[in-house]
């Protein structure tokens, strides 16, 4: 076998253990060490094994990735965006389908102080689904509503999925958070669209909201939000006024979160251990799938398959746009069935040459890509969002009836795809500006 046919067996055997399910990291570290051994030895392939993950975790900048995450599991544990939906209830609670619109802006609150869409869909789904429930909405609109309004945790920044692109494709995490957020902004629209065209088409689905609160309740709910602005006005205030980088954000995030939880009492011990804990764990599996994709990345290039399979897909001649379509429906498939960051870290080394090789931005692809993985969030069979909410739910929805609530969003969701491809100034107004 040549190398190429031999990187191209190895990407078929990576992908034949995802199937088997596999833990992705595993297969990635299994698979490109077996390959580095077949094409250069074993001596190569151990020292390989023993330098390229030390040169990957020595890298500065995903010293922010534990921070960011310990950020969020703080905000979580301690419930400090339980504000900002009580806020957004009250003052939305009278127009069509208010509550899940409160949802949307809780959500979108909550991803600016957390970049993990499944924490920011099982801290909603907590207080925005039994809300829901007791005002008579439509189980599926209600789950629906909050699983894929926590795919907005990933846009908004911080970003632990940008984070990691910026480092692999070498482009400007600031830049990315910047294009982050008019995406998040524009989804969040999107969603609300959704809500108050199904609503206004079938009223069942949200009965109204009679009870009409005080303007002295609404005031003093908006008191309840400083936390969340605390830490947005602490966090994007220094990033993007120079003070720190995107780097020290998430320690200072993480040390802003601890004093604003300390200041409004709900700081304890135990929730404090509990979010160190889940913060360890979870950057512990990243960092092992980060790992097994750099020594894939490694692999492709001494086989060469990976050029390959990009110089087959340019000498094509299709155009542009077809070729980024076909990128947008293979993420689509991909997101089908493996979770965000396996699917991005497992593509990436055939698709940045690609893009590079473009009109496109790989800014403008980063930003995209995150969207494209959030959708894989809450699309089945395999909706990390989705089995999020039937863990909060339990027997009240069953996961049928939570997917069928999603379908309208994701049309939504392709709706703003197809928008950031023709408009790619939605996602690089930002960026440009602050340049």
């Amino acid at each position: 076998m040549t190398d190429v046919q031999i990187g191209l067996a190895g990407l078929g055997v990576l992908l034949a253990l995802i199937a088997f399910r596999v833990p992705i990291g595993l297969a990635l570290i299994s698979v490109s060490f077996g390959g580095l051994w077949i094409l250069m030895h074993w001596d190569v392939a151990w020292g390989s094994l023993g330098t390229l993950p030390f040169q990957f975790a020595a890298n500065w900048v995903l010293s922010s990735i534990p921070m960011f995450l310990l950020l969020g599991f703080v905000c979580y544990h301690t419930q400090l965006t339980q504000g900002m939906f009580r806020a957004a209830r009250l003052w939305l609670s009278g127009i069509p389908g208010g509550l899940a619109i409160a949802t949307v802006f809780g959500s979108a609150g909550f991803a600016a102080v957390s970049g993990s869409s499944v924490a920011c869909a099982a801290a909603m789904g907590r207080i925005a689904v039994p809300e829901m429930m007791k005002h008579r909405y439509d189980p599926e609109l209600a789950t629906g509503t909050v699983a894929v309004a926590g795919t907005i945790g990933a846009l908004i920044p911080p970003s632990i999925l940008m984070i990691l692109f910026g480092i692999i494709a070498q482009v400007s995490i600031t830049g990315l958070f910047l294009g982050g957020i008019g995406v998040g902004l524009l989804s969040a629209l999107g969603y609300v669209i959704v809500i108050l065209l199904r609503v206004k088409l079938n009223p069942a689905l949200a009965p109204p909201v009679t009870e009409k609160a005080p303007m002295s309740e609404k005031l003093d709910a908006l008191k309840d939000t400083w936390p969340v602005i605390f830490i947005m006005v602490g966090i994007f205030g220094g990033l993007f006024g120079g003070l720190f980088t995107p780097t020290e954000a998430g320690a200072v995030g993480a040390l802003l979160a601890v004093i604003a939880a300390a200041l409004k009492g709900s700081l304890t011990w135990t929730r404090f251990k509990n979010a160190m804990l889940e913060t360890v764990l979870t950057s512990g599996a990243l960092f092992v799938i980060a790992i097994g994709a750099t020594l894939l990345t490694r692999f492709l290039a001494i086989s060469g398959a990976g050029d390959f399979i990009s110089s087959a897909v340019l000498g094509t001649g299709a155009d542009t746009l077809v070729i980024i379509a076909g990128i947008v429906v293979i993420y689509l498939l991909f997101g089908m069935f493996l979770e965000p960051l396996g699917a991005m870290l497992l593509t990436l080394p055939i698709v940045l040459p690609i893009i590079g090789s473009t009109d496109y931005s790989l800014l403008w692809f980063g930003v995209l890509l995150t969207k494209l993985l959030e959708i894989g969030m809450v699309t089945p069979p395999i909706g990390m969002n989705v089995f999020v909410m039937k863990g909060v739910v339990g027997n009240l929805v069953s996961t049928t009836a939570i997917f069928r609530g999603i379908l309208w969003f994701i049309v939504m969701d392709l709706a703003v795809v197809a928008l950031l491809i023709a408009f790619p100034d939605i996602i690089l107004f930002l960026p440009n500006l602050f340049q």
